[in-house]
């Protein structure tokens, strides 16, 4: 019982370290890429290679004075971030970051709330955070504000449902709401990105790809759909009145909510932490503890690839109107994945 208390806590630090390191990191990690890709330097006074940028950041924001708008509502004002920021981070509650291991006699899932209804649960989270940009938006009596904060919930609400069409198809390939499961499937059928290596499925799991992916730069609010803030007509969008902490908290939850879509994206397409011919389960379902070690790693380097797209995309591309990013969520692609759900429940029930 001790022992498993041990291995529960320790999974819970895990995550909660994750969470903590992920977002000054891919600051960073977004100033240095931006900057390679406008011929800039990016930081590079703050420690060797402008590393400790981040730290400085965190510093001024934490002893910047907190000033609120007189006629804002003072308490959802301070609640907005708060709202924002947990969602994703209790959403890291049910990645499988590692496959099933067999710890000191203790079988073990890398994954610290292995959750019967994992992909639920995370869609819920994901869903809520957009809560917190409302009521920030509306709480900061600003009429830029609050544009933004609207133009947030209308984006998610179109783009909630592909999403969630997109993540229906991979339930219906792999029989489970269960991430770990999901995982294990394509470590014995291959990655649903290829459709499982199903000929009849394999541009199902290509589309299905494309629109998570899409879906998830819209849900973060990352450019081409950067509606939310989009400085050049909302001056900041929703956290205009925001400094301090409370811009910090905007800006946290954002990295977080981002990395955890990419993790999502890494678990329903291209095998989580399954690495061909290296990570393979035996009869009962565990790896061994050096080829785990080999999956957490593959985990990790797919995560930070996805994240790179998202900002190599960001600092690429225009930003669109709102009306081709309405008309591209309903004209499009929720058309598109009606139809690649069609697809896939007529070739299970004639595989069947």
């Amino acid at each position: 019982m001790l022992v498993e208390l041990v291995i529960a806590v320790a999974k819970m630090l895990v995550v909660v370290g994750i969470m903590f390191t992920i977002a000054p990191l891919l600051i960073l990690m977004e100033r240095r890429v931006s900057a390679f890709i406008q011929g800039r330097k990016g930081p590079n006074r703050v420690g060797p290679f402008g590393a400790l940028q981040p730290v400085a950041d965190i510093i001024k924001c934490t002893l910047k004075e907190v000033t609120i708008p007189r006629d804002a509502d003072r308490t959802l004002f301070m609640f907005g971030p708060l709202l924002a920021l947990l969602p994703p981070m209790l959403g890291w509650a049910v990645i499988p970051f590692g496959p099933r291991v067999d710890l000191f006699g203790y079988p073990t899932s890398l994954q610290a709330a292995p959750l019967g209804i994992g992909i639920l649960f995370t869609m819920s989270v994901l869903s809520v955070g957009v809560y917190g940009i409302t009521l920030g938006g509306w709480a900061s009596n600003n009429k830029f504000s609050l544009l933004g904060s609207m133009r947030a919930s209308a984006q998610l609400i179109s783009y909630e449902l592909t999403f969630g069409l997109s993540i229906l198809a991979v339930v219906m390939m792999s029989s489970s709401l269960d991430l770990q499961k999901i995982v294990s499937d394509q470590t014995h059928h291959g990655w649903n990105l290829f459709g499982q290596f199903n000929p009849w499925l394999l541009p199902s799991g290509l589309v299905g790809f494309v629109l998570t992916y899409t879906c998830a730069l819209a849900e973060n609010n990352r450019l081409p759909f950067d509606m939310a803030e989009c400085e050049s007509e909302l001056v900041g969008g929703f956290h205009t009145e925001y400094n301090s902490m409370g811009w910090a908290a905007f800006a946290f939850s954002e990295y977080i909510a981002m990395t955890l879509s990419a993790a999502l994206v890494v678990t329903l397409f291209l095998g989580g932490w399954h690495v061909p011919f290296v990570t393979v389960e035996d009869a009962n379902g565990f790896v061994p503890l050096w080829a785990a070690a080999i999956g957490v790693g593959a985990f990790v380097g797919k995560v930070v690839f996805i994240d790179f797209t998202y900002i190599w995309i960001r600092w690429t591309l225009p930003r669109f109107r709102y009306d081709q990013v309405m008309s591209l969520g309903w004209k499009r692609m929720l058309p598109i994945a009606l139809v690649n759900i069609g697809i896939i429940a007529v070739v299970g029930v004639l595989g069947s």
